[in-house]
């Protein structure tokens, strides 16, 4: 499985939209209705399932399903 798949089955636990069904340009918590709260435990597991750190700072800058999992992909190559 790739990263950006896995990253989509990880926050379809978050969300009512299945990850098979999530686009690049789906809005976080517009599209997919996740809470600061769901937003935030999200990172945490996602910084512990790829062994990465995430800036809060920018994190709280994704709009996108895309533009986080470009992020995610930043992190991990780093």
């Amino acid at each position: 499985m790739d990263k950006a798949m896995e990253f989509k089955k990880m926050i379809a636990q978050y969300s009512n939209v299945k990850a098979e069904d999530m686009t690049d340009e789906m809005s976080v918590r517009d599209d997919l209705g996740l809470s600061s709260l769901d937003f935030m435990t999200f990172l945490g597991e996602l910084e512990d399932t790829f062994d990465i750190e995430i800036d809060l700072d920018e994190a709280v800058n994704i709009n996108t399903v895309g533009e986080a999992i470009t992020m995610m992909n930043e992190l991990v190559a780093a």
